[in-house]
């Protein structure tokens, strides 16, 4: 489970839950997750809702490598509300937004499919991989046709012994690409894990700082991360907040017929 609020210094206007589940079920030599979220941007002007259903599925290629690829499809319903928004024939030189706007908005919602397709590999202390989002360009437009671009992204990253005798200290550096609509960004990060503590820092190139602070046990994993605006609006932002919470349920002991990715639980 998943709880974000970022820039609550812009009159909360950027909030999202998200709730999700996976397991391996070796009847289908995969794994399945569901996910759903829920979007409120712009003081709840815009909502967006979604359910994913997902499957992967684990290829050995020898015993120190595999290769994991993962399909999502997922029904998305994006809603404006008509109400609360402002038009310029509505303003009054003096008093501000007092008249009735004459724009006239037919559709106050869209509901399309979405697929997404991603694809990793791994060993005990290396990972690396792609994904796909947005496959088929689906029309997102609520007033007018509005097509959403592809949104591709590349990571790599690994766990690592930081060599300090009897600490028991890992240490992650990690690295994600992302390109969309002609654009980009750059996500630089590492993961120091003692024990159960996890401490992380990354720094989205341009835009923001990221400090994490975990605690994992055999039951459960709970985090909470902040966000320091670095650009242009970071004296009026007030950060971004986001806390996590997972939980392992309880399974029989069984074999092992699939290998597990060393990456980071946050």
């Amino acid at each position: 489970m998943n709880y974000r609020n970022q820039w609550p210094g812009i009159d909360n206007s950027f909030i999202t839950y998200a709730a999700s589940f996976d397991q391996q079920i070796d009847a289908i030599d995969g794994g399945l997750g569901v996910q759903f979220m829920s979007d409120r941007a712009g003081e709840g002007v815009l909502k967006s809702t979604s359910a994913a259903i997902m499957y992967s599925y684990e290829i050995s290629v020898n015993r120190k490598f595999s290769i994991r690829a993962g399909l999502q499809g997922t029904v998305v319903q994006k809603s404006i509300d008509v109400t609360n928004l402002r038009f310029g024939d509505m303003i009054d030189a003096r008093r501000g937004f007092i008249y009735q706007s004459q724009e006239q908005i037919n559709d106050d919602q869209v509901i399309y499919p979405d697929f997404s397709f991603g694809l990793i590999g791994f060993s005990k202390k290396t990972y690396f991989g792609f994904a796909i989002h947005h496959l088929t360009n689906p029309n997102e437009g609520i007033i007018d046709f509005s097509l959403l671009p592809r949104r591709y992204t590349g990571h790599f990253g690994a766990v690592l012994p930081t060599g300090i005798r009897h600490k028991d200290i890992t240490w992650s550096p990690n690295v994600i690409y992302q390109s969309q609509g002609g654009n980009s960004e750059v996500n630089l990060g590492v993961y120091f894990t003692k024990g159960p503590l996890v401490l992380g820092v990354w720094n989205r190139v341009g835009d923001a700082f990221t400090g994490l602070l975990g605690l994992e046990t055999d039951e459960f994993k709970i985090g909470y991360s902040y966000d320091m605006t670095t650009s242009l609006l970071s004296d009026k932002t007030g950060g971004s907040h986001e806390i996590s919470f997972s939980y392992i349920f309880p399974c029989r002991p069984k074999k092992v017929k699939f290998q597990t990715i060393s990456c980071p639980s946050f």
